[in-house]
């Protein structure tokens, strides 16, 4: 089999693997930036994806009656996770709540609405790739790398800010619904956010 020497590898360049969570400053950051510009669903949708540590197929993916019933958003919500089938409950804290339910009303949704829909009408729902363009955007915002944060950064970020509040791993594993326990330190969390 020929190589083509003058063709480049694909991952020339790029950071490739495991991406790191975002610092408690660089979420508050995100988040004083997304209030400042007023982007309401952009807010709703960061501080759910760090909420509720869903995976970025499962955010684009929820619809309203998810978070809400009726006029209000829910304290807790349980969703059943796209790959592993498996429920997982996460807590929506107020900061979340408000977000939500402002950027509920500001779109007109109703309870059988995708959470985030697209503007594109042969597309019911964000796509997964445009959230991953939004989540280099806000990163980008704050003048972080946006080479260095992905979507799975939204979903590591308040586990690894639990694991290190609490050292429980077992805790982490269950709130991002892994089911064996030898998985999670690999995948989730760096060497680096294991140690103490």
């Amino acid at each position: 089999m020929e190589t083509n020497p003058k063709r480049e590898a694909w991952n020339k360049g790029k950071l490739v693997g495991q991406k790191p969570p975002l610092k408690p400053k660089d979420i508050w950051a995100i988040r004083i930036h997304l209030q400042n510009t007023h982007a309401v669903r952009d807010l709703a949708m960061f501080n759910l994806a760090i909420d509720s540590k869903l995976r970025g197929c499962d955010l684009v993916n929820l619809r309203v009656r998810d978070v809400s019933h009726g006029n209000q958003i829910l304290a807790r919500a349980m969703v059943v996770q796209r790959k592993t089938q498996r429920p997982v409950q996460f807590e929506l804290t107020e900061p979340t709540r408000v977000a939500v339910a402002a950027w509920i009303a500001k779109a007109m949704l109703k309870t059988e609405h995708f959470l985030f829909p697209s503007r594109l009408s042969e597309s019911p729902h964000v796509s997964t790739r445009q959230y991953a363009r939004i989540v280099h955007q806000w990163v980008a915002a704050v003048g972080l790398d946006s080479t260095v944060y992905g979507t799975h950064t939204m979903r590591r970020t308040k586990a690894t800010l639990i694991y290190k509040r609490t050292k429980n791993l077992r805790a982490v594993q269950l709130l991002l619904g892994h089911t064996k326990l030898d998985y999670l330190p690999r995948r989730t969390m760096s060497r680096a956010d294991l140690t103490p």
